[in-house]
């Protein structure tokens, strides 16, 4: 029995179209990381600079807290370290002591004053000379402490860590924000849009076939258009043994940040 040549012509194109069909997997577009942004001290929520929604940059300002108690200390501190009156009257003292126990050795020798007068004369020298070293180390500490006050003042202005974009808004200013693990609430939370993460669910059959770097197209469902070149990132090396299955993470540039994320999509390895 002869093949009918229109069949002999679609036999090939059945068989190109069987493994790119077997090689397309469902996926989910999510952002790259998410994180909730804390006070790191129960204070007052002066200022919140976005909101639900808004895009933001890596360092870019977040939240301002209240930090009027630290900025006074960090002014005392900064003055006890500029100052120099303890320090000077400390130097005065010990120089007065050294120039008393060079005069009372002279008459020591001389056989004007007892051995007494001269060893109380050296012991008043080694006190004023603790007192101009404790003088010192308190002028050194103050400066250790404007330091910690500057790095106090820093936690209070929360920062962007990374490029992306605020998903819920969850306190106000004038607030209190808490640490404590019952009663702490974020006061924001971020999301990462760029890159984003591609997670894919492959069958135990697939492995060995992928290795990181591996590039891979993504096309995400209806009614969004687009095809996107992603890049394996982790191939997982613990099987599911309930559903026989694997999971691959991909990364997905998303510079501009025209393509959203919590949508889903197909992912095909050609």
């Amino acid at each position: 029995m002869k093949v009918p040549p229109l069949l002999l012509i679609a036999l090939p194109c059945l068989s190109f179209a069987a493994p790119e069909q077997s090689n397309t997997f469902d996926c989910l577009i999510e952002p790259n990381q998410r994180i909730d942004i804390r006070s790191p001290a129960n204070t007052l929520i002066d200022k919140i600079l976005v909101d639900r929604g808004s895009t933001v940059k890596a360092g870019d300002v977040l939240v301002v807290l209240d930090g009027s108690v630290e900025r006074e200390a960090l002014a005392q501190a900064q003055q006890r370290a500029e100052s120099e009156a303890e320090v000077r009257v400390a130097r005065a003292r010990a120089d007065y002591a050294a120039d008393k126990l060079r005069r009372r050795e002279d008459l020591l020798s001389q056989n004007y004053i007892s051995s007494q007068d001269r060893d109380d004369s050296a012991a008043e020298l080694r006190v004023a000379q603790a007192e101009l070293a404790l003088a010192m180390d308190n002028r050194r500490m103050a400066g250790t402490e404007m330091q910690r006050l500057n790095a106090v003042l820093r936690q209070r202005t929360l920062r962007a860590p990374f490029s992306g974009v605020v998903t819920e808004r969850l306190q106000q200013p004038g607030e209190l924000a808490f640490t404590g693990e019952g009663s702490a609430k974020p006061i924001l939370r971020l999301a990462q849009t760029n890159p984003l993460r591609v997670e894919v669910v492959l069958p135990v059959a697939m492995m060995g076939k992928l290795s990181a770097g591996r590039r891979a197209e993504v096309v995400p469902e209806a009614p969004l258009q687009g095809r996107w070149q992603a890049q394996i990132k982790v191939v997982d090396r613990v099987f599911d043994s309930a559903s026989g299955s694997f999971g691959v993470r991909l990364e997905l540039a998303n510079p501009k940040g025209d393509i959203p994320a919590g949508v889903r999509c197909k992912v095909s390895f050609p």
